[in-house]
């Protein structure tokens, strides 16, 4: 049976990485910056999951850490998106460079 090597996933987590790093440090909308952290964390679930899948394959530590990964990005996905809301309702914009106050 042939099997995909560790490297060509820790190549595809890499690009995914740095994409997401430069997709949060250019971009300036708020929706953009909050894909590029999801994009940043996807990345990191891939990488324990290769790693668990070729160094400790009988046991599951490397898929319940990207289960908690994945339940920390939904609920700060659900935060993000609503601060983002309650932005929009305000400034009828989410483009980092016009929100410059936190307090309404």
């Amino acid at each position: 049976m042939n099997t995909i090597p560790l490297s060509y996933f820790l190549v595809v987590s890499t690009i995914m990485f740095f994409v997401g790093i430069y997709g949060f440090m250019v971009r300036r909308n708020l929706i953009t910056m909050l894909m590029s952290v999801e994009l940043i964390l996807n990345s990191i679930n891939i990488n324990f999951v290769a790693f668990n899948r070729y160094l400790f394959a009988g046991k599951t530590e490397g898929m319940f850490y990207s289960m908690f990964i994945i339940a920390i990005a939904a609920a700060e996905a659900a935060v993000a998106i609503a601060i983002i809301i309650n932005i929009y309702r305000h400034f009828h914009n989410i483009d980092v460079e016009n929100v410059d106050e936190l307090k309404f």
